[in-house]
């Protein structure tokens, strides 16, 4: 079996912690397993960086400078030099846990699907507000809905690649200045058959820095999430009864979040929900999203 682990990277040392964390991880026996790193900087800014790094690892690292500032773009170089059976998608501020690989695959064993996706859980420093640290609206899960697992995220996953019918499809570039291309991806594979798990026990941990810790920029995110996930509905219908549902949500929830009890952390709860549905609502009457990666760190 042959996995190649993609991670790309845009301006970020912790890239370096990242691929310590792969290398020293379990590994599944007798799997070929390598690492490819995509730099998405206008400038091959972790080249020597990755170099060093990999100077020490036992695992085989392939560097790639893709510019762009578009992570869309740069997902899609990793795809371009995939040609494993699997594929593992990494975000590069992330540590993995120890058995979260073979947590990964233990799981598609069990389930035969075709990707499951991981946990990546917030790790918050003393200065945190306790508010922020109780919510933990920064911890990401794969969810399912009615029984049904829509779509998924790239922070911790792992996918069918080899001689899968998707092996041409590639994440939509006008997403990769905004986010959600990941969103929209997998909803696309799902509509070509692919199937979809969840590994609860495989865990990456990311931490939150500061400036992320505010509710305005929870809200800014909650919005765009929601405008993703309006990938789903492909026909005008589809759209019409997503936007009238999503429209009631999100009335509900904020008036909610004005009304309940229980601390900041539980009006922020509610307040977050009724913004994503807002953001549904967007997405729905195709409102352009906000660009956000490509200039700072993601």
């Amino acid at each position: 079996m042959k996995i190649d682990i993609c991670i790309c990277t845009f301006r970020r040392p912790s890239v370096t912690e990242t691929l310590q964390s792969v290398d020293a991880a379990h590994h599944p026996d007798g799997a070929v397993i390598r690492l490819i790193v995509i730099d998405n900087d206008d400038r091959p800014t972790a080249r020597g960086r990755v170099a060093a790094t990999a100077a020490d690892m036992a695992l085989p690292v392939r560097y790639f400078h893709v510019p762009g500032g578009n992570i869309s773009i740069a997902r899609n170089a990793a795809l371009d030099a995939a040609n494993g059976d699997w594929i593992v998608f990494l975000d590069d501020d992330e540590r993995v846990d120890r058995d979260w690989l073979i947590a990964l695959l233990e799981r598609q064993h069990q389930t035969g699907a075709d990707a499951v996706f991981g946990c990546s859980r917030a790790e918050y420093g003393p200065g945190a507000a306790g508010w922020i640290v109780n919510g933990d609206f920064h911890s990401q899960s794969p969810v399912e809905r009615g029984g049904v697992i829509e779509t998924g995220h790239t922070c911790n996953a792992l996918l069918r690649w080899g001689a899968a019918p998707w092996r041409q499809q590639r994440f939509d570039p006008g997403r990769g200045r905004s986010g959600g291309e990941d969103t929209e991806f997998f909803f696309r594979l799902r509509r070509l058959g692919a199937c979809y798990a969840i590994a609860d026990s495989s865990i990456v941990r990311e931490a939150v820095p500061a400036a992320r810790q505010s509710l305005r920029w929870l809200l800014r995110r909650r919005f765009r999430i929601g405008q993703s996930y309006a990938a789903s509905a492909l026909s005008y219908p589809e759209r019409v009864r997503l936007l009238a549902l999503a429209a009631m949500k999100s009335g509900y929830c904020i008036l909610r979040a004005g009304l309940v009890s229980g601390g900041r952390e539980r009006r922020a709860f509610w307040l977050l929900r009724g913004v994503m549905h807002a953001g549904i609502c967007a997405g729905c009457l195709k409102w352009p999203q906000r660009a956000l990666y490509g200039v700072h760190p993601r």
